[in-house]
């Protein structure tokens, strides 16, 4: 049983970590005419290595708190570390988010989102049915 919940852990921080970087490219594309803002990103295969070491980087994904009633976040208590993108084209406004980039790495990611939801649920049925056939 422990071998299903090491799997079950695995996906979990792997989605936490796609649904994050999603958040974070969502943000960019949010950002598009927004003068100086500076498209940020992280590296996945480096914060899913951090996630499963049980490394947290500073620098992570947090929530600000505006108001005393809020609830703390753990800022910065996240496998992945942002980074400021490469900027790939010179703008006017010091922004540097390409809208072609962010496109094409949201799609990427929501790919790799379905993907992890489809291997969890082919798991989960895989299990569902070894189950029924001892019971049988």
């Amino acid at each position: 049983m422990n071998s299903i919940a090491q799997h079950v852990s695995v996906y979990s921080q792997a989605l936490n970590l796609r649904t994050q970087r999603h958040q974070v490219l969502a943000s960019n594309i949010a950002n598009a005419d927004t003068p100086n803002f500076k498209a940020r990103d992280f590296n996945f295969e480096r914060a899913m290595q951090n996630a499963l070491a049980g490394r947290m980087e500073a620098g992570g994904i947090g929530l600000a708190q505006t108001a005393t009633g809020h609830l703390a976040s753990g800022g910065g208590n996240s496998p992945a570390e942002l980074q400021f993108r490469k900027e790939t084209q010179s703008a006017v406004d010091g922004n540097t988010v390409d809208m072609d980039v962010e496109r094409a790495q949201i799609t990427e990611n929501a790919l790799q989102y379905q993907i992890l939801t489809q291997l969890i649920g082919d798991k989960f049925k895989g299990l569902r049915s070894a189950l029924a056939s001892n019971n049988s």
